[in-house]
């Protein structure tokens, strides 16, 4: 049988020219699919109509009409559009509020105003790729392009930053599965290698410019990426590899690939991209902290070159409590920073 599914971000925009802007036709607003949902970053699939998932747009309008224009859309909803309740979860699916209170309450800054380092550092890469993904379907108001525009990515000095820091985490961990293979733990050796793999993915997505999403969509994106069909299958390799030797190989050509792709970004000095053992051991590494020190090296802003080497919130901290959790981020990483 052929399945009815709709995606998400199609459904949300039919639902909001055919039913959403009838109605608030004669109200300023601005309308978009953005924000939480595995449909905002089209990942969404019949599995996930099961909770939370249905017509939806985010309404934004002044918000002294906020209130009223809540209720009246809530009072002239249908029960179903395209065959799917718009009641779900707690309410429906037409979320209203002002632009800068929704952004702020969704990042922990308003991007429609001055922002900085800081700002950057501490949000969450998932919450910056709700806000840029999805789609704008209507801005009468002139304030979502902006935004995501504003937030589309980092400054080049703040992206060499970050891509340092992640080379950094590559360079604590790369001798390590080979050690505890060469002892006989190799359950521990696999588990560095699931870590490195994970780095890896994040890091090409970084050098990609995208937002490396929350766990469940990692893969999903890594592999949507142009051109980095042989990096997963030896990233894939090295997961499904038999000893530590094996996972070496693997890795050590998904370590090359990512070192030629580094080149290819300009945004430090050419680098030689081959393995080359660690010390005297019998372990091949690509020693990444030399491309963190050539990124640093070719960072401008002061400020951003006397950063401690621990990258954005997503970099030094794992914790889901703390990274849907603005607050908490914003704390926490300016705690670690001013802590340098």
């Amino acid at each position: 049988m052929m399945s009815s599914f709709v995606p998400g971000l199609e459904l949300s925009r039919n639902f909001y020219a055919q039913v959403v802007r009838p109605m608030v036709a004669e109200v300023p607003h601005s309308a978009a699919l953005i924000g939480a949902g595995s449909e905002v970053l089209a990942f969404d699939t019949e599995r996930s109509t099961d909770h939370d998932w249905g017509p939806r747009v985010v309404l934004f309008v002044a918000p002294e009409t906020a209130g009223e224009l809540r209720a009246s859309v809530t009072a002239g909803l249908p029960a179903t559009f395209g065959g799917y309740p718009t009641a779900f979860g707690a309410g429906h699916g037409v979320e209203v509020a002002g632009a800068s209170a929704w952004l702020e309450e969704r990042l922990g800054f308003d991007p429609l105003g001055e922002f900085g380092a800081l700002d950057w550092l501490a949000t969450p890469w998932q919450r910056l790729a709700e806000v840029t993904r999805g789609e704008v379907f209507h801005d009468g108001l002139h304030v979502l392009e902006p935004a995501r525009s504003a937030l589309r990515w980092y400054p080049e000095d703040l992206w060499r930053y970050v891509l340092a820091c992640q080379w950094i985490r590559l360079a604590q961990q790369e001798a390590f599965p080979g050690r505890c293979g060469e002892v006989g733990d190799d359950l521990g050796s696999a588990v560095l290698t699931a870590g490195l793999v994970r780095d890896l993915m994040r890091l090409t997505l970084l050098m990609r410019r995208r937002y490396p999403p929350y766990g469940k969509w990692l893969g999903s994106a890594f592999a949507r990426l142009p051109g980095t069909a042989e990096i997963g299958q030896a990233l894939s390799g090295a997961l499904a590899a038999d000893g530590w030797r094996e996972r070496q190989r693997h890795l050590g050509y998904a370590y090359e690939r990512v070192a030629q792709m580094h080149n290819r970004l300009g945004l430090s000095r050419p680098l030689e991209t081959t393995t080359r053992g660690f010390y005297q051991r019998p372990f091949e590494v690509i020693d990444g902290g030399r491309f963190a020190d050539a990124l640093s090296e070719a960072v401008a802003d002061p400020w951003v070159r006397a950063l401690p080497p621990v990258g954005s919130v997503d970099q030094f901290a794992d914790s889901t409590d703390l990274l849907t959790c603005p607050g908490r981020c914003r704390a926490v990483t300016r705690a670690v920073l001013e802590g340098r």
